[in-house]
C-alpha cells in the first residue's frame, strides 16, 4: 500500500518543526545559562572591585593614621594643636584612596553648617568625664542632674549614693541585670550603661558624630535623629567629653617638671627660669613670688613655704610676660604630690560650652574668652593669656582646671576607595603623655554612617559614574 505523498510530507515537516522547537529551546537554555553566568561574573566582578576598594580605604586610614602620629610627634610647638595650614586634612589621596580628617573649628564651633570641618581634634578641648565635678557635668548642654550624678556613682569608688544618683539597687533592677562600675570610665561607650544616658542625651541632633548639619538632621520627626528643625545642630553631651586628657611628669627632654604645689618648688624652679631666661631674670621672679601678700602656704604667705594650685595662678603673680612664661609653661605643673595632672581644659581650644562649665568662667565669661581667641589667634600657644580676662578671683577659681598645652589628640579619619567606593571610618587617639608618642585608642564608626556631607558624597558618585 502506497503512502500518501502529502501526509508524508506533513510528517517530514512535523519532524523538522519538533527539531527546530527543541533547538530553540536547547538554544535558550544555553543562553540563560550563558546570561546566568555572565550574571553571576559580573556580580562577583563588582564584589571583588568593592573589596578591594574596602581594602584601599582600610590602608588609607592606617595612613592617615601613621601620618598623624608623625605630625603630632613632631609638633613646632609641644603641646599645641598644629595649625591647619600646616597639614593635609581634606580629600588627600593615597594611590587610588582618598582620606579625610573630620574635625572641629576651635575658633568656631558654635557656628551650624553642613559642611563638616577637617582637623585634627584636641582630646584636652573637652571634659575628662572621670575628673570633672557634678557641677562641671550638671552645666553641660542636654545634661540632667540625674545622668551627672550617676556618671559621679559609676565612677567613683564606694557605694555611697549621690542624690539622684545610682548604685547596684538601680542596675540590679535592670534586665539583665549588672553592677555599678565603681571605677573610672575607659572609653565614653560607657555612658550607654549609665542610668538616664539616653540617645537623645548622648547624641543629641549629631547623630553620625561628624560636627555637620546633615539632612536627617534638620528635618523634623521625618528621619532618625529627631531634631527641631531650626537649621542649627543641637550635638549631645559626647560632643564634650573625654576620657583621655592626662600630662606627663617629666618634660619632652625627660627633666622633671617642678610641682608648684610641694613647698619649696623655688629650689628645682631657679634653674628651669635661668636656662630659659637668664640668672637676674630668674631671681627676680622667684623674689616676686615669695614677696609679701604671696600665696599662702605650708610657710604661711609668701616665703620659702609659698605653692600654687595652678602654673595660671603662679604666672599672676610672678611678674613674667606671656612669652616668658610660654617658655617655661610645660615644665612647672600643679598637682598633689607625685600625682600626674589629668583633666585639665585647654583655654585655647575647648568650645563655648566646655569653658562655661569651669567654675570663675561660667556662661558670663566664656563667651569673652572665646572672642578674645578669635581676636588674638598668635597668642593661643600659653595659657597666661587668660589671666588678665579672668582677673584674680577668676584665676583662684578656674586655674586649677585650666591648660594652655595638650598631650593628647585625636584624628576622626574617613576614607573611600577607588571611584568612592569602600567607605570606612575610623577613630584615633594619639597620646604624647610617654616616652614614646603612640595611639591609646582607636574605633570604627563605619556603621554611624556617611559622615563627610553632601557636597563630598556627590563628588564621589560623579567620580563613580565617570568611571563606567
Amino acid at each position: 500500500m502506497r503512502l500518501d505523498p502529502l501526509r508524508s510530507i506533513h510528517r517530514r515537516v512535523d519532524q523538522k518543526a519538533s527539531a527546530l522547537i527543541i533547538t530553540l529551546w536547547v538554544a535558550f537554555g544555553l543562553v540563560s545559562l550563558a546570561l546566568y553566568f555572565g550574571h553571576a561574573s559580573s556580580l562577583d566582578l563588582r564584589t571583588a572591585d568593592n573589596i578591594t576598594a574596602g581594602f584601599e580605604s582600610a590602608q588609607a586610614i592606617e595612613g592617615a593614621a601613621r601620618y598623624s602620629l608623625y605630625l603630632l610627634t613632631n609638633l613646632v610647638q609641644p603641646g599645641v594643636l598644629p595649625d591647619i595650614k600646616t597639614y593635609q586634612r581634606e580629600a588627600v589621596p593615597v594611590g587610588d584612596a582618598t582620606f579625610w580628617m573630620l574635625g572641629r573649628d576651635n575658633q568656631r564651633r558654635e557656628v551650624t553648617t553642613d559642611v563638616p570641618y577637617f582637623s585634627l581634634v584636641d582630646e584636652a578641648s573637652k571634659l575628662n568625664i572621670n575628673t570633672a565635678t557634678l557641677t562641671m557635668l550638671t552645666n553641660l548642654p542636654r545634661m540632667t542632674v540625674e545622668l551627672a550624678a550617676a556618671i559621679i556613682d559609676w565612677r567613683d569608688t564606694d557605694s555611697d549614693l549621690t542624690d539622684s544618683g545610682a548604685e547596684d539597687d538601680t542596675y540590679g533592677r535592670r534586665n539583665p541585670p549588672y553592677r555599678c562600675k565603681n571605677a573610672p570610665f575607659e572609653s565614653l561607650d560607657e555612658l550607654r550603661l549609665v542610668n538616664g544616658a539616653d540617645l537623645e542625651i548622648l547624641y543629641g541632633e549629631d547623630l553620625n558624630e561628624n560636627g555637620a548639619l546633615d539632612v536627617n538632621e534638620n528635618d523634623g520627626t521625618a528621619s532618625l535623629p529627631i531634631d527641631d528643625r531650626n537649621g542649627r545642630l543641637e550635638p549631645g553631651i559626647l560632643e564634650y567629653l573625654t576620657v583621655f586628657t592626662k600630662e606627663p611628669l617629666t618634660t619632652t627632654n625627660g627633666s622633671p617638671r617642678v610641682n608648684l604645689r610641694v613647698a619649696g618648688f623655688a629650689t628645682q624652679l631657679q634653674p628651669v627660669l635661668e636656662a630659659a631666661l637668664s640668672a637676674s631674670r630668674a631671681t627676680q621672679v622667684i623674689n616676686a613670688v615669695r614677696g609679701p601678700g604671696g600665696p599662702g602656704g605650708p610657710g604661711g604667705a609668701g616665703g620659702p613655704g609659698a605653692t600654687f594650685n595652678s602654673p595660671l595662678e603662679f604666672f599672676e603673680r610672678s611678674g613674667m610676660t606671656i612669652d616668658e612664661f610660654s617658655l617655661i609653661e610645660s615644665s612647672v605643673y600643679s598637682a598633689a604630690p607625685n600625682t600626674a595632672p589629668a583633666g585639665l581644659v585647654n583655654v585655647n581650644t575647648a568650645s563655648q560650652a566646655v569653658l562655661a562649665c569651669i567654675p570663675g568662667i561660667g556662661t558670663d565669661l566664656a563667651p569673652t574668652l572665646v572672642a578674645y581667641r578669635q581676636s588674638n589667634p598668635n597668642q593661643l600657644y600659653t595659657v597666661a593669656w587668660a589671666a588678665a580676662l579672668l582677673g584674680n578671683q577668676g584665676v583662684a577659681q578656674a586655674g586649677r582646671y585650666l591648660t594652655g598645652r595638650s598631650y593628647q589628640f585625636s584624628a576622626d579619619i574617613a576614607a573611600v576607595g577607588h571611584h568612592g567606593r569602600g567607605y570606612q571610618r575610623t577613630r584615633f587617639v594619639f597620646d604624647l603623655s610617654e616616652t614614646t608618642a603612640r595611639i591609646s585608642f582607636r574605633q570604627n564608626l563605619t556603621d554611624l554612617g556617611w559622615a563627610l556631607g553632601k557636597q563630598v558624597r556627590l563628588q564621589q558618585q560623579q567620580l563613580a559614574m565617570n568611571s563606567r
